[in-house]
C-alpha cells in the first residue's frame, strides 16, 4: 500500500491544520522535553500547513534514525506489527478523520499514528528501544503469555505514558495526539502510579473507553532499563 495524496480533499486538509495547531498549543505545558523537540526536529515535514507527505517524512526519519512510515489499512495483526517494529517501519494508516469526529475515533487515524507516535522516532534512544521492542516481540510471536505483557508494556508506555520532568507531563502518541486526553491524564480525575514493570504487565487495559489509570516514569532511561530487565528475564 502507499498513500495516494492527491486524493486528499480540502475537508481533509483542513482538519489536519485544525488538529496539528489545536494540539501543539495544548502540549507546549504539558509534553516533555524530548517529544517536544522531536516535533520541532520534524518540521519540516511535520507541520500544520498540509497533510504530511510519507516519501518527506520517510526521508527525514531514515536519515535521522533509519526508521520509516509503513502505510496499514488500519489496526493490524500483532505479530505484523512486531515484525515491522523490528525492520524499523512503523506502521500508519492515510486516511484523516472528519470534522465532526476532532475528539473522538473508535480507530487511530492518520493524525494518532502520525502526529502521536513519529516525532518520538527521530530520537536516536527511543527509535532504538522501538526496535528492541519489535525485535523481542518477533522472537516470541508464538508465546501468548509474553505477547500480552509486551501488549500492556506497550499500552501504559508508548501508548499512553506519563514521565516527571519538572512537574508530570505526557509522552505517550495516545495522549499527544488527543486534545482531551492531554487535559485529563493530567487532571485529578485519574489514578497515576510510578512505573512498576511487574505491575504494568499484569494489568489489563481497555482500548475502547477513557484512560482512569496511567504510569508515571522517572525518565526515559527508566523505560529503557526496566525494558532490558524484562527482556533479560523472559531470554534466559
Amino acid at each position: 500500500m502507499k498513500q495516494e495524496y492527491n486524493l486528499y480533499k480540502e475537508e481533509d486538509q483542513l482538519v489536519w491544520k485544525t488538529l496539528f495547531e489545536r494540539q501543539v498549543e495544548n502540549l507546549q505545558d504539558k509534553s516533555c522535553t524530548e517529544y517536544l523537540s522531536c516535533l520541532g526536529l520534524m518540521k519540516g515535514v511535520l507541520n500544520s500547513k498540509q497533510i504530511p507527505d510519507f516519501n518527506l517524512m520517510n526521508a527525514k526519519l531514515t536519515e535521522s534514525t533509519g526508521w520509516s512510515i509503513e502505510v496499514v489499512p488500519g489496526l493490524i495483526p500483532v505479530e505484523d506489527f512486531f515484525r515491522l517494529l523490528a525492520q524499523r517501519k512503523f506502521s500508519a494508516s492515510t486516511w484523516v478523520r472528519k470534522m465532526n469526529q476532532l475528539d473522538y475515533l473508535e480507530e487511530p487515524d492518520m493524525f494518532h499514528d502520525v502526529f502521536g507516535h513519529t516525532p518520538l522516532l527521530a530520537d536516536p534512544k527511543f527509535a532504538q528501544f522501538m526496535k528492541d521492542f519489535g525485535d523481542l516481540g518477533v522472537e516470541f510471536i508464538d508465546d501468548e503469555k509474553v505477547v500480552i505483557q509486551l501488549q500492556r508494556l506497550y499500552w501504559f508506555t508508548i501508548e499512553f505514558g506519563l514521565i516527571y520532568e519538572n512537574g508530570l507531563k505526557v509522552y505517550g502518541a495516545g495522549i499527544c495526539s488527543s486534545f482531551g486526553e492531554t487535559i485529563h491524564s493530567l487532571s485529578a480525575n485519574v489514578e497515576v502510579i510510578p512505573f512498576d514493570l511487574d505491575r504494568v504487565i499484569n494489568t489489563e487495559f481497555k482500548t475502547d473507553v477513557v484512560q482512569t489509570l496511567y504510569f508515571e516514569l522517572e525518565s526515559f532511561d527508566q523505560l529503557f532499563e526496566e525494558f532490558n530487565l524484562f527482556r533479560d528475564r523472559i531470554t534466559k
